[in-house]
């Protein structure tokens, strides 16, 4: 019952930027935990950013940190991945996910829900 839908991938140069959203709807989103992972072919799906249900506490993979935002809207039910600084390393399949949680789950096993993943590529 519980569905979210990740939208604003893209193709863009090294440098750029990009905003990911999440829209999550079925369930109660401001009890959820919410985090974005990534995925290359033939490697395991890596933690990128989340966030706690109500927005005060993040945490992020080191090769995210001061480049990638996470932030939420609970009004709206969506969560967003703000992108700068983008490297050809970040071209990725883009992913959000959501638990009901207090904290800012980093595995992919501490999540129930998924998004079907948007295409981000960064060229050189």
């Amino acid at each position: 019952q519980v569905q979210l839908v990740e939208s604003g991938g893209g193709l863009v140069q090294a440098g750029g930027s990009l905003r990911l959203s999440c829209t999550v709807s079925g369930g109660t989103f401001s009890r959820y935990a919410m985090g974005w992972f990534r995925q290359v072919p033939g490697k395991e799906r890596e933690f990128v950013s989340a966030i706690s249900w109500n927005g005060f506490d993040t945490s992020h993979t080191d090769s995210a940190r001061g480049r990638f935002t996470i932030s939420r809207d609970n009004g709206k039910n969506m969560v967003y991945l703000q992108m700068s600084s983008l490297k050809p390393e970040d071209t990725a399949v883009y992913y959000c996910a959501a638990v009901r949680d207090y904290g800012v789950p980093r595995y992919n096993s501490q999540y129930n829900y998924w998004g079907q993943g948007t295409q981000v590529t960064v060229s050189s």
